[in-house]
């Protein structure tokens, strides 16, 4: 910064300053604050510059940063609301096909108690069949009894087969000679 200072004096010296008198204005004063007042200006000037100049490349991040936000939120809505609707549909669809499997649920259960009820039943013949074959068990030794009689009969009457046979061997020459003088 340029000082001017007109001495009274007029040395040019500057090297010492007066007090100034009564009405006088000091002009040293009143150009430094002049000085100090450009400088401020400038300065505010270079800084109201390089805020406008960071402002435009901020404008240049977030704008398009904010408008390429607001489009993927703008998709996740619809993804969002896409993905209720299908749970909708798959609530509706799990809810009518489990209203289906209740009542085959229910149609499986009436089947399993008329099983049960034929189960008891076979089981309640089976004893029958158990007691009837306890009771055939006598009736087993009698037929055994009952072959061997029947054996003892074929015995027989293959020795009475026999028996006849050797009976017809022996009687058969001699009548065969006597029917030859038979007149009939």
């Amino acid at each position: 910064m340029a000082h001017s200072s007109s001495d009274p004096g007029g040395d040019g010296a500057g090297g010492s300053h007066s007090l100034p008198q009564k009405g006088q204005v000091d002009d040293s004063d009143a150009q430094t604050e002049s000085s100090d007042v450009q400088t401020n200006a400038y300065a505010m000037d270079r800084l109201s510059q390089a805020f406008e100049n960071s402002a435009r490349r901020w404008e240049l991040i977030v704008y398009p940063s904010l408008f390429a936000f607001i489009i993927l939120a703008a998709y996740g809505f619809y993804l969002v609301f896409s993905l209720a609707k299908d749970v909708h549909y798959l609530a509706i669809s799990v809810d009518s096909n489990m209203t289906v499997m209740a009542s085959n649920m229910q149609s499986i259960s009436d089947n399993m108690g008329q099983m049960t009820s034929n189960v008891r039943t076979m089981a309640v013949g089976v004893d029958s069949m158990a007691r009837d074959v306890s009771v055939l068990e006598p009736m087993l030794t009698t037929m055994q009894g009952l072959d061997q009689s029947v054996q003892s009969m074929t015995y027989t009457t293959a020795n009475m087969r026999d028996d006849l046979g050797m009976m017809n061997r022996s009687m058969g020459r001699p009548m065969h000679f006597i029917n030859s003088f038979m007149p009939w």
